[in-house]
């Protein structure tokens, strides 16, 4: 390097300067669909990235085990207020909603905090997300203390259930899908929450 360590120097605190300057962007939410999805005051749906939270049926059919708890979680938590997004690898889901990290002001996750509490669990499409490990280790914690969803026994009944490391799914074994999984993809659990502890997410088609 021919620069002068001084001059160098100069121009790292100089750019490092002009970051610190610029304006965090924040959006404000203006309803809460349920407890992973928000509509933005620009319009924008946003799906959290990351986690499941229970199913809200909005028409008056019967909804999934806490999926009002965590609703009314989500929507104290950033119902009108203030938030920050963060991008990972995939920005949009197959709906067009932008997928992201939902921060406050605090700087608290509000993914982390629903799975903290037992109000939605992970779903991840790889493992190469920025906070898989962070979500995880939540989840794990919850499971521990039976907080929310985990208070009730995750047994299930098949004797055991196919897991796709690729997909980070787990199926019952009559699963189409399951059946499908290549062998050097499958890894086989004895319960339901061996799956969810390693991270794997219950398949929408056979929901074991």
């Amino acid at each position: 390097m021919n620069m002068k360590p001084i001059k160098f120097l100069f121009i790292v605190s100089l750019a490092s300067l002009c970051l610190s300057l610029t304006p965090i962007p924040y959006h404000k939410v203006k309803f809460v669909y349920d407890g992973d999805t928000v509509l933005l005051e620009s319009g924008e749906k946003v799906r959290y990235l990351g986690i499941n939270a229970p199913e809200v049926d909005h028409e008056a059919g019967e909804s999934e085990d806490m999926a009002h708890e965590a609703w009314k979680f989500n929507r104290k938590m950033v119902n009108g207020v203030q938030i920050r997004l963060e991008h990972d690898r995939e920005t949009k889901d197959r709906y067009g909603r932008r997928l992201a990290y939902v921060f406050l002001k605090n700087g608290k996750m509000v993914n982390e905090r629903l799975v903290c509490k037992g109000l939605a669990h992970v779903m991840f499409k790889n493992k190469g997300l920025k906070y898989r490990d962070l979500l995880l280790d939540s989840q794990r914690k919850a499971m521990k203390e039976r907080q929310g969803i985990w208070k009730r026994k995750l047994k299930g009944k098949e004797k055991i259930y196919l897991g796709n490391s690729n997909s980070l799914r787990f199926h019952c074994p009559d699963c189409h899908f399951g059946r499908k999984i290549s062998e050097k993809n499958l890894v086989r659990f004895k319960t339901i929450r061996d799956a969810f502890w390693e991270g794997y997410s219950p398949c929408r088609r056979c929901n074991p």
